[in-house]
């Protein structure tokens, strides 16, 4: 069992990685996205917070983002293959808040995986992705299209979309907001030895053996 956080600029290839892992070994992804939305129609006390936060149109804090993490964490302990962290933490302030909420639940965090891309590549990997509504498979116009126009390749649905900000001048407006918050990371991690860093631009095979590796280097340390 290992948790995990993947890092990397948007069209990186974080949600593609995240579900490989899900899928093969049992992993728990924990989306803050996600768990937002299932809390606001949950019913629970934390639910509630979340509901009223987001209808009066403010952004959710960090100190109730930590505290469905750990609920969500409490519930799964002992059933899956490990966490991994997918969109949280951006910040500093809230890499330290994960990381002694950890702490207090006997938990660590053994690997921070920094996926690599140049910007450049970015722009063409982007501009042409699109994704299953249905199972959430991800594709491209170019370096990998479906099997049949129009229809996914994993479970046959035809809800293929594409995100609106997925463009060049939305790119680098994510890009400057990834650079500014969430680049700082990848310091504060390796400063603590926990950094590995794969090509993000390699094929989706090798990147996944590469984080077989860093995986298997974790759970053996």
């Amino acid at each position: 069992m290992v948790n995990i956080i993947l890092l990397g600029p948007p069209g990186a290839g974080k949600g593609t990685q995240a579900r490989r892992l899900v899928e093969e070994r049992g992993m728990v992804q924990l989306s803050t996205g996600d768990m937002l939305r299932e809390a606001r129609t949950s019913g629970t006390d934390m639910g509630k917070r979340v509901a009223e936060v987001m209808d009066r149109g403010e952004l959710v804090t960090d100190e109730i983002v930590i505290g469905l993490i750990e609920e969500k964490i409490a519930a799964d302990t002992g059933q899956g293959g490990g966490f991994i962290f997918d969109g949280f933490p951006r910040t500093l302030p809230q890499a330290d808040a994960l990381g002694a909420m950890l702490t207090r639940m006997g938990q660590r965090l053994d690997a921070v995986i920094e996926m690599r891309v140049e910007d450049e590549a970015l722009v063409s990997r982007v501009s042409g992705r699109f994704t299953c509504g249905n199972c959430g498979e991800v594709y491209h116009d170019e370096t990998r299209p479906t099997k049949v126009s129009g229809t996914c390749d994993v479970c046959g649905s035809t809800d293929l979309r594409r995100r609106a900000d997925d463009n060049a001048e939305s790119l680098k407006q994510r890009l400057m907001e990834y650079y500014k918050k969430t680049s700082p990371l990848i310091g504060y991690y390796y400063a603590q030895g926990d950094l590995f860093t794969v090509d993000g631009l390699a094929e989706i095979e090798e990147v996944a053996s590469k984080i077989a590796g860093v995986l298997a280097q974790s759970a053996s340390s």
